[in-house]
């Protein structure tokens, strides 16, 4: 007979669940990632998870989107308590730093991410769709902010100040330090 779970352990699970996928996905890979391990590491068995998710794409779907929120939301809140565009910097810098912990953000190019996105429904492609979308929103729709710029054209810059997170390896000078430096130098060019 399969044991029940209360309320208060269902949410530990799923968060633990989470959390696994989260640190099992940044260091091996969606592909290397196993329910078997997730389970394992969560201490239930492999059918209890499928109470919590209903395949393993579930779960990755439910923790990308969570993660980019959350980011979102912390970002947003740097913004709302400095409504200029150096808050935007500090709100970028943020995001950075986000990315440089969670390198799942960043490798939306790689064969792994691409296997993930191919054997998602097309309810959670569109949810990731839509998550990765409020970053545009953030940035674009604040009534403090002006750009200076197309809109296009600031988030390109923006996007691309990001992305440049891979090449962190290779660039002679600390790349928080780098990527602060730019941010706060584009800020003035950006907004008003």
């Amino acid at each position: 007979m399969a044991r029940s779970f209360t309320e208060r352990e269902k949410e530990n699970i799923r968060r633990s669940l989470q959390e696994a996928c989260k640190q099992s996905w940044t260091q091996y890979g969606y592909k290397k990632t196993s329910v078997d391990d997730l389970c394992r590491q969560t201490g239930i068995s492999k059918g209890a998870f499928y109470l919590f998710f209903e395949s393993k794409e579930a779960l990755f779907c439910e923790v990308l989107c969570s993660v980019q929120e959350q980011i979102c939301r912390a970002a947003s809140e740097v913004i709302e308590k400095h409504r200029d565009k150096h808050g935007v910097a500090e709100a970028l810098k943020l995001i950075y730093r986000e990315y440089d912990k969670n390198n799942f953000l960043y490798e939306s190019d790689s064969t792994d991410f691409t296997i993930l996105m191919n054997r998602l429904s097309e309810e959670q492609a569109k949810k990731i769709q839509e998550s990765s979308d409020m970053s545009r929103q953030l940035f674009l729709n604040q009534p403090c902010l002006k750009c200076k710029v197309d809109a296009d054209l600031a988030m390109s810059v923006i996007y691309s100040l990001i992305m440049n997170i891979r090449n962190r390896d290779i660039l002679p000078y600390h790349h928080l330090e780098t990527f602060d430096f730019m941010i706060d130098h584009l800020a003035d060019s950006l907004y008003e």
